[in-house]
């Protein structure tokens, strides 16, 4: 397939979204049989471009620490929210993703508002969570069987009157705030056909290996499809907003519609678009004289990592104290050298002579008493460590050279 960046993904994407305040109707509006934008063999293409971004965008987001994801799914029974989850999110580190299936409520969360079991899953900053099935069953499955809502110890101005209304706003409002908090939400509706709902659950129950996943209530279910259709009408229709909008993905196709999957999220990551954080001057600083001190133990350099000591020659590590002597003190060697508010880095390490290993400056450069650093400072420190470490490093690889013995 052509070239498939940002805005080709964007424009694969974009007939899905429901526009904030349109009236949606089902199937009418989004045909479950639909593959916008595919040519033949494109599915897989897409896919594994998703799969891609998103192992890309998740270290980034993780890293940043400053945003996080919530991916809602929902569906009818057999629309292939396992699948999707199982396949879209198959190469990113699953240290960084969180998935919570929301069952029926327990004690404990009847006990609270309807939505403090999902404000308590939202993830973390840096964190991809799933949501398999979602506070949306509140307006859903409750709307369906509302003998759920009787169960929910409500008090009695909140079982009566508009009450789809009143949770659709709270719903709203609540995911707003969620969204100016750093967690962006990307909302899923796979939308599968009352007839391919049909043959997979036939296909649950003819395949053995299926067979768990298939329950005598899931026929049940099917004869409120209509029920559920236009509770599926209001949600889209009346919780698509500017801050957190609804997709509906054509779910007849699962390869298509894993691939649609995948490139809804890869967007809201693209937009998103997190970076690594740059180190500050003191932390640059400290990472060259770590290094330094690493390349000054490298095998022939002289050093015995973990000895103890250093014999007689070697380089010792940046930041220890050099001794006139040349004999131990028997004291434990200085802390590897800081910036402060005292006072600038200490200066670079001086070149070797002739034949000799390289040391340390013995004596820093002299800082006005209490001065404290300016970022301008501090970036000239950076600089006179990193010019002093290739010297060190430079230095230790020549000495490790000379003492080497010759080849034969």
């Amino acid at each position: 397939m052509a070239d498939l960046g940002p805005k080709r993904i964007a424009e694969l994407i974009a007939p899905f979204r429901v526009e904030p305040g349109r009236k949606v109707r089902l199937p009418r509006d989004f045909d479950p049989a639909a593959t916008p934008g595919a040519n033949g063999g494109d599915e897989r293409a897409i896919l594994a471009e998703g799969i891609r971004t998103l192992a890309e965008y998740q270290a980034r987001l993780a890293a940043q620490d400053t945003y996080g994801l919530l991916v809602v799914l929902q569906a009818l029974d057999a629309g292939g929210k396992d699948g999707t989850i199982k396949h879209v999110m198959s190469g990113v580190n699953p240290q960084g993703v969180t998935v919570t299936s929301f069952k029926v409520p327990s004690p404990e969360e009847l006990d609270h508002d309807y939505l403090w079991r999902y404000q308590k899953a939202l993830p973390a900053r840096g964190v991809i969570g799933i949501f398999n099935r979602s506070h949306y069953e509140e307006v859903l499955v409750v709307r369906v069987h509302p003998g759920i809502l009787a169960g929910q110890k409500l008090p009695p101005a909140a079982r009566h009157g508009d009450v789809w209304a009143r949770r659709f706003r709270e719903i709203n409002d609540w995911e707003r705030y969620v969204v100016e908090n750093g967690i962006r939400i990307v909302k899923l509706f796979l939308n599968v056909s009352r007839e391919e709902q049909r043959r997979r659950f036939i296909d649950r129950i003819d395949v053995p290996d299926k067979n768990w996943k298939f329950s005598a209530n899931d026929v049940k279910e099917r004869a409120f499809w209509d029920d559920y259709r236009q509770a599926f009408e209001a949600v889209l229709s009346r919780t698509s907003t500017e801050w957190a909008p609804w997709h509906v993905i054509p779910a007849d196709d699962k390869g298509y519609a894993r691939a649609a999957a995948a490139a809804v999220i890869a967007q809201a990551l693209i937009e998103i678009d997190p970076h690594y954080p740059e180190p500050t001057p003191e932390a640059r600083a400290a990472l060259l004289t770590a290094r330094a001190t690493l390349e000054a133990e490298a095998p022939g350099a002289g050093g015995r990592p973990g000895s103890g000591g250093e014999p007689a020659g070697s380089v010792p590590p940046v930041g220890e104290a050099a001794s006139g002597s040349g004999e131990s003190s028997g004291s434990a060697s200085a802390a590897v050298p800081t910036p402060t508010s005292a006072g600038p880095l200490p200066g670079p390490v001086s070149a070797p002579g002739a034949g000799s290993p390289a040391s340390p400056t013995a004596e820093p450069p002299p800082a006005p008493a209490g001065a404290a650093l300016t970022k301008k400072a501090l970036r000239t420190a950076a600089k006179k460590a990193e010019k002093a470490a290739r010297k060190a490093a430079k230095a230790a690889r020549k000495a490790a050279r000379a003492s080497a013995p010759p080849t034969r």
